[in-house]
């Protein structure tokens, strides 16, 4: 979101039954949200949120928000914890439009309200790394699946939420305003990447095992507990294993953002067999 080649069984065994694997597979059942409207942008629309809006932080409370990878890495170095933290104190894992990958979604708090767990009576605690969701609202941006990132088509629509007063402001934004204005375009930059990785997950690439497959497992780690893959890579004979370059040694030590995307090739390779991975010289050898 492919012939399979699902030889990873030597490579995962030292995280199978970690307990991170197990934990991150919880099952939690879809909740039914307030219906919400959308409405294709064909030139400008109407919005505005600040204090003075007489809803505001409604949207931060009872939210259904969805988490993306980049998402989890910006607001796990923002609070100075693991990914592995993250993931076990502010994350859940439901089935949602993805049958086959569970979604991690953003866990409230358990007062009344349930509140966002970031939200203060001031307004957001982590605003500058907000999600990609509270960012762009109440832009959302359809990409389709098909062609790559030079050929895809891009739609952007306008949500409307019944409670959502700032649809009634008398700002006009265009699109693109939008994305400068709220610091948008990395999220969508790295997203893009996501949906490659989310397209080939809708396949069922794990077969019969689903939800128990080792492979899926290994992929969901890649993808959003990216401390956890950076131990794998180098606690592991990883490294050993595949031909890497020693510049890329070195951004994979010091960068997030490099450890996601080479997360992402890696389950390319090993779901599909393809991609920029080749054997190291110790595997040569056998």
């Amino acid at each position: 979101m492919p012939v399979f080649q699902l030889q990873i069984a030597e490579r995962i065994g030292a995280f199978k039954k970690r307990k991170v694997i197990s934990r991150t597979m919880k099952k939690r059942p879809n909740t039914p949200r307030i219906h919400r409207n959308r409405r294709l942008i064909k030139d400008t629309f109407q919005f505005d949120c600040h204090a003075g809006v007489s809803c505001f932080t409604r949207c931060c409370k009872d939210a259904d928000m969805y988490l993306y990878p980049y998402d989890v890495i910006r607001i796990k170095n923002r609070l100075g914890i693991s990914s592995n933290r993250f993931l076990d104190s502010y994350t859940y894992q439901a089935l949602r439009d993805n049958p086959y990958f569970p979604s991690v979604m953003l866990k409230m708090s358990e007062n009344k309200e349930k509140w966002c767990p970031f939200l203060s009576d001031k307004g957001c605690t982590i605003y500058e790394d907000r999600p990609f969701s509270c960012r762009a609202y109440p832009l959302e941006r359809a990409v389709s699946r098909s062609g790559d990132e030079n050929e895809r088509t891009v739609l952007f629509f306008v949500a409307e939420d019944p409670y959502c007063m700032g649809h009634k402001a008398l700002r006009h934004w265009t699109v693109t305003g939008w994305i400068k204005d709220q610091a948008i375009q990395l999220y969508n930059d790295m997203n893009d990447l996501w949906v490659d990785i989310d397209t080939l997950f809708r396949t069922n690439p794990w077969g019969d095992q689903g939800l128990d497959s080792p492979a899926l497992k290994m992929a969901f780690m890649a993808c959003f507990n990216v401390d956890e893959f950076k131990k794998f890579i180098f606690e592991s004979t990883f490294l050993a294993r595949f031909d890497v370059s020693p510049d890329k040694i070195e951004q994979l030590k010091g960068s997030d953002i490099a450890l996601m995307t080479f997360g992402f090739d890696w389950i390319k390779y090993f779901l599909t067999g393809k991609g920029p991975f080749r054997p190291g010289p110790s595997k040569m050898m056998e």
